[in-house]
């Protein structure tokens, strides 16, 4: 039997959605026929992902807002709304990270690692709750390994991303008797991307990631976006309070030796 995923006449949002794995993902759901919302803090970079979203024969939509401001969200979210109608999926993705150790760390940094990361969720969520389709829509939270697996200079990203899926189950159990389904997708390393160009800065460094993973390789970004579409659709309607990786089997290994890698990176001469 073939399974065909098909998004047209739905309504995409993805916070976040300007670059690197969810900007993949806003691109992913217009190949399948949605139209696709984005926001994130740069204009240029919302300028650019609209008209690759419409390029793609999609309806696009995008606004600035950061996930720290949630009047700023709240005002997007209204537009997005009058612009497109009801959501059917929202993606909150936006994400802070660099390498760190705890005592080479400022209070302010570890501060906005946890607002942009956890203190983001809970506004793209709650900002977009009101215009979520009920029953039906789909709230996608992207994590991290960091969130169960402990690592060296990044403290702050563990703290984070474990709030997020933690985040993700209560909101599950809140929203499901509206028939939201909540689940996060925990993606490994992926190619092509700011955050693994910043974790592993050099091709020493990559290769090594690429050992540590089981399947030898890092990812691509249309991985991240076929398992968004999997969760979005009707295939997993039944679906709620999951937190799924999609990193090769990297984080069940363990991620390798990536602990002693960015703490290597961390103490590196800036």
């Amino acid at each position: 039997m073939a399974l065909e995923i098909d998004f047209q006449g739905k309504n995409v949002v993805v916070v976040g959605g300007t670059s690197g794995i969810n900007q993949g993902i806003a691109l992913g759901f217009a190949e399948l026929g949605a139209s696709v919302a984005v926001a994130s803090r740069r204009p240029e970079k919302v300028e650019a992902t609209v008209a690759l979203i419409e390029a793609s024969g999609a309806r696009g939509f995008g606004a600035c807002a950061d996930v720290r401001d949630f009047d700023a969200l709240s005002r997007f979210f209204e537009q997005a709304h009058e612009a497109l109608g009801d959501f059917d999926v929202l993606v909150s993705g936006a994400a802070g990270n660099f390498p760190a150790m705890v005592n080479g760390m400022s209070s302010n940094a570890f501060k906005t690692v946890v607002d942009i990361d956890l203190n983001g969720t809970f506004n793209v969520t709650r900002a977009g709750y009101p215009y979520l389709k009920k029953p039906g829509a789909s709230v996608i939270n992207i994590s991290a390994p960091q969130a169960f697996v402990p690592m060296q200079a990044q403290a702050h990203v563990c703290a984070a991303k474990a709030g997020v899926d933690m985040m993700t189950r209560c909101l599950a159990m809140e929203w499901g008797g509206d028939g939201i389904r909540v689940n996060s997708i925990v993606p490994g390393p992926i190619q092509g991307t700011e955050g693994m160009d910043r974790l592993a800065p050099t091709d020493k460094h990559r290769a090594q990631v690429c050992q540590s993973v089981p399947l030898q390789r890092m990812g691509e970004k249309q991985d991240v976006a076929h398992c968004a579409a999997f969760l979005a659709s009707g295939l997993a309607s039944y679906i709620s309070g999951i937190v799924i990786p999609v990193d090769g089997g990297w984080s069940t290994a363990g991620v390798g030796g990536m602990s002693g890698t960015l703490a290597a990176i961390a103490q590196m001469p800036r």
